[in-house]
């Protein structure tokens, strides 16, 4: 197909799931605008590519996927041209029943194959028929493919893909594989470009981020790379999801105290404050371990903002187990805590297990930890009342600032903060610095005027992406058919991986 063919063919990409998801769906529009396609307007009834990002974690992803796919439907039939793909954990695990199931969708392609989205695309639609494409292993780390990045300011960066976990609750290692890293030496060339184009803050992206080096023989990989990342100059921020309490050594506590643009903020994952259901969840910590991890971590930087992860009713939790989570929740005093009700996954041992827990006793549960740490997470958002904070201004983040004449922000320890809108224009990207007025559970606000502001080369990003002209597609050569295993995408760059 030539770029003239692809001219004006809009795309519209829905993304489920984690921030690696996010990361692929960037390069997935990347990908797309590269081979001539524009990205859909907003509110657009529906695009002539309709793109599904899939997460396979939760218990409804399945019915949500076919839903979606149901509704749109009607809408293909009555658009001659229009094509619809589904990639991600759930092409992944479901690959041989999603055309099956259902028959209008024109592209499947898996975790490890994004690249070939656009040849599969224009396979489909010179052949008539469904293309599936499933790659065992991974073609290209998805930091090397083409972007298109929500932010003009703030990027993400892979820095391993998959997982060697067992935890007995998760599918995601099946759906991407064991863990690969790659090269410090790739990593930091992404990070370094990204600064040369704007970007001021990165989020280095793995399944079990901490465990980097695994897979190179270095221990210390991780330590290394955030340190390496504070002598990138032009680099504001630093931040890393998420890590497994297993992997997190005091190099890696050391090296977030003493590097400057490492942010005080930590997410790291609970699951449970049981020890017998840890165990059975096969996560190889305790919850003495954990408490003093963060312990280490409030001694080495006081201000660290921790949020985690929890999961209620897992297989044979009992209330002496569930009380044991409140206790590790009362005393890790946590930011915030994204909480879920235990969700089984075909595939996964924990579906087999005995001791499943009643919807009714989980639904209780849930409701008394979330009560708990909304409680707890108000109480320390009003020791940030007085405090003078620098916040990168953010885009689309606070959802009344129109009707508020208020923008939003980030402090360094990721908290959200809406502050009053200063006399002198700012930018997303741009920095400006606040005194914290009032908590809420989930927010900071700056009601007083704004104490300064720092126009950045990140704003200047910002602006330049809203001002400048399109880029010329370059367009999609079909390729030619290949039997089992497809060919190849080039090879990444010399060198050298989110539960």
């Amino acid at each position: 197909m030539t770029a003239q063919d692809a001219l004006n063919r809009t795309y519209e990409i829905r993304t489920y799931g984690c921030q690696m998801n996010v990361h692929d769906s960037e390069r997935l529009a990347g990908l797309l605008e590269e081979a001539g396609y524009v990205r859909a307007p907003e509110g657009a009834d529906a695009a002539d590519v309709v793109v599904f990002n899939t997460c396979a974690v939760r218990e409804n992803a399945d019915n949500r996927l076919y839903g979606n796919l149901g509704r749109l439907a009607p809408k293909k039939a009555a658009r001659p041209g229009m094509q619809i793909a589904v990639g991600g954990c759930l092409a992944q695990k479901d690959r041989d029943t999603i055309v099956a199931k259902a028959p209008w969708v024109d592209v499947v392609f898996g975790t490890h194959n994004i690249g070939r989205l656009p040849v599969l695309l224009e396979r489909a639609r010179v052949q008539q028929e469904a293309q599936v494409e499933i790659a065992e292993s991974l073609e290209a780390f998805p930091s090397t493919l083409p972007t298109r990045r929500e932010s003009a300011y703030a990027a993400w960066v892979s820095i391993s893909v998959g997982c060697n976990n067992t935890c007995t609750f998760c599918i995601v290692p099946a759906l991407r594989g064991k863990e690969k890293d790659r090269r410090p030496g790739d990593i930091l060339a992404e990070i370094e470009a990204l600064v040369a184009e704007g970007v001021t803050e990165v989020t280095l992206l793995g399944q079990n981020v901490n465990a980097y080096g695994s897979d190179i023989g270095d221990r210390e990989a991780f330590s290394k790379l955030l340190r390496a990342c504070g002598r990138i100059e032009g680099l504001e921020r630093v931040r890393f999801t998420s890590p497994h309490p297993r992997d997190f050594t005091d190099d890696v506590i050391a090296a977030m105290a003493e590097t400057e643009n490492v942010m005080p903020q930590l997410h790291m994952p609970l699951q449970s404050g049981s020890d017998r259901v840890l165990r059975a969840m096969r996560r190889s910590y305790r919850q003495e371990r954990y408490l003093g991890i963060i312990e280490k971590v409030r001694a080495a930087i006081p201000d660290a903002a921790i949020s985690t992860d929890i999961i209620v009713g897992f297989p044979g939790e009992t209330e002496e187990d569930f009380e044991q989570t409140l206790h590790v929740v009362r005393e890790a005093r946590f930011a915030q805590a994204f909480t879920f009700q235990y969700s089984k996954r075909p595939g996964t041992p924990a579906a087999e297990m005995d001791g499943q827990v009643p919807k009714e006793v989980v639904q209780e549960r849930y409701e008394r930890l979330v009560a708990l740490q909304e409680e707890i997470s108000w109480e320390e958002n009003k020791k940030q009342v007085g405090r003078t904070l620098e916040l990168m201004v953010a885009e689309g983040e606070g959802r009344k600032d129109g009707a508020t004449r208020r923008l939003s922000g980030r402090a360094p320890d990721n908290r959200l903060v809406h502050f009053t809108r200063p006399e002198q224009p700012v930018r997303p990207g741009d920095m400006v610095t606040v005194e914290v007025s009032y908590a809420a559970p989930h927010h900071l606000l700056a009601e007083g005027p704004v104490l300064g502001v720092r126009r950045t080369r990140a704003g200047d990003a910002w602006e330049r992406r809203n001002t400048a002209p399109a880029p010329e597609p370059k367009g999609v050569m079909l390729g030619l058919p290949t039997v089992g295993v497809p060919e190849p995408l080039p090879a990444a760059p010399d060198g050298c991986r989110t539960c």
